[in-house]
């Protein structure tokens, strides 16, 4: 890759490569750019002299729509930002070795005028998507690693929201042969960091599930999408789906925790790696998917207190909850598992189950002069028991508040809508974990039988 204008440091980055067989890649989204003299042009660059750091280099970048400001109903402006982004902000990445797929996105793709714009100067991209959507939706098969990039804002089904699932279905079939199998697209399928809304911020209501049971029947890694400028991560059925929107576009979701940034991915025979490196060239994030954890049989019980240690980016703690509900139950939390902050002020972590349905709900309070935030999974409502393992781990934000049903079963982050997660626990007095059957904290578990067992790593 080359070098751009302006490039200061040019230290090199170290990427993950694969440990035998595998791939390497960079993802990134969203940069409303193509504009010359604009604050996002200007921080686009700053991603893009950080991108060309990386050793070695990509195999290929995928970026995942919004790369010009684009919204105007003019062919010539259109093409004008096209030509700027391609020809002079991404010019450094020209190497005939490391290709640029795109997706479309809704500052791109947004009527007929923009689509055919689009088609016309992305003319390069594999022509393999349906007959209507040449270049809009389109897959590339680079050995045994299948990239399908489909198009949210299929104007032939209604516009933004909408995406055509019989393609994907048809291409997962033809190539389940692949190794490792990612789907690439603009809109989230979940919300993040409660930005929520079908159509707007995530792909329709009548797509969702259809979409994501594909990803799930084909053994899917990762759905890879941007739209939301931010970094996130969440699992569900024990699919990822990776949102990277933070290439350019200067205003985050939210400024508080987000930060402009890539991720820069590979593959092999241990599952996903990944680490989100920042605008200066700083790995804020990285996390090892699967997680290896051993049977829950061979857990310690009765012994509660999680070692002490830094609870680092790798730190994961699971906990197998056992009990018998009690019957004639009327609404109030239940703890299922609590711990203090320090200093004792306030309640740092609770884990239980909330309301008449009995919903597992775990509740994050980082600080005394903030409200906790909450995270919801499953219900037991069916009853007469229950038995569910909860997760938290430290490298996930948000979508790190996981639950499953056993040891055979994938990984689900629980539902919420905070832009945090465990990363903040840095109050937390895990050496004063306590059963929801103990009078140490308030909402006690009204039912019998609760056991608790425990597995962490590092």
């Amino acid at each position: 890759m080359q070098s751009g204008p302006g490039d200061k440091n040019r230290t090199p980055i170290r990427s993950l490569v694969p440990q035998g067989s595998g791939h390497q890649f960079v993802v990134c989204g969203d940069s409303c750019s193509g504009v010359p003299g604009t604050a996002h042009e200007a921080t686009l660059a700053r991603v893009n002299s950080v991108i060309s750091r990386m050793t070695p280099a990509p195999e290929f970048i995928a970026f995942l729509g919004d790369e010009i400001m684009g919204l105007v109903n003019d062919e010539k402006a259109l093409e004008a930002q096209w030509r700027h982004w391609d020809g002079t902000e991404m010019r450094r990445f020209r190497d005939p070795n490391i290709p640029i797929y795109n997706t479309t996105g809704n500052h791109t793709v947004f009527n007929a005028l923009s689509e055919r714009v689009y088609q016309e100067t992305h003319a390069h991209l594999p022509q393999n998507g349906p007959a209507e959507q040449k270049a809009l939706s389109y897959f590339v098969r680079r050995g045994d690693l299948l990239m399908i990039f489909v198009n949210t804002m299929w104007r032939g089904l209604g516009g933004e929201g909408h995406v055509e699932t019989e393609w994907l279905a048809e291409v997962l079939n033809s190539n389940a042969d692949a190794r490792w199998k990612f789907v690439a697209g603009h809109h989230p399928v979940f919300p993040v960091n409660g930005y929520s809304g079908p159509y707007q911020r995530t792909i329709g209501d009548e797509y969702a599930a259809p979409f994501r049971d594909l990803l799930v029947r084909h053994d899917v890694t990762a759905y890879l999408c941007s739209h939301i400028l931010a970094f996130d991560v969440q699992v569900h059925r024990g699919v990822l789906q990776i949102t990277t929107g933070g290439a350019g576009t200067a205003h985050l979701s939210p400024r508080e925790f987000e930060y402009h940034h890539f991720v820069q991915a590979c593959v092999d025979g241990n599952g996903l790696r990944y680490q989100v490196v920042d605008e200066a060239g700083v790995v804020r994030e990285r996390l090892n998917w699967p997680p290896d954890v051993p049977s829950s049989a061979g857990w310690p019980d009765r012994q509660f207190s999680i070692p002490a240690g830094q609870a680092g980016p790798d730190r994961f703690i699971v906990w197998r909850l056992r009990g018998d509900l009690a019957a004639g139950y009327s609404g109030e939390p239940q703890k299922l598992l609590a711990a203090p902050s320090k200093t004792g002020a306030y309640t740092s972590l609770w884990i239980g189950l909330v309301g008449r349905s009995r919903r597992l709900t775990v509740s994050l309070q980082p600080q005394a002069d903030r409200s906790p935030h909450y995270w919801h999974g499953p219900t037991f409502e069916s009853g007469p028991d229950f038995d569910v393992q909860v997760a938290l781990h430290f490298g996930m934000g948000p979508g790190g508040i996981l639950w499953r049903d056993g040891d055979r079963s994938p990984w689900n982050s629980m539902d919420g809508a905070s832009a945090w997660g465990a990363e903040r626990l840095k109050d937390c007095d895990f050496a004063k974990l306590c059963l929801g059957s103990s009078e140490i904290l308030e909402a006690p578990f009204r039912g019998r039988n609760l056991d608790v067992s425990w597995f962490a790593f590092p």
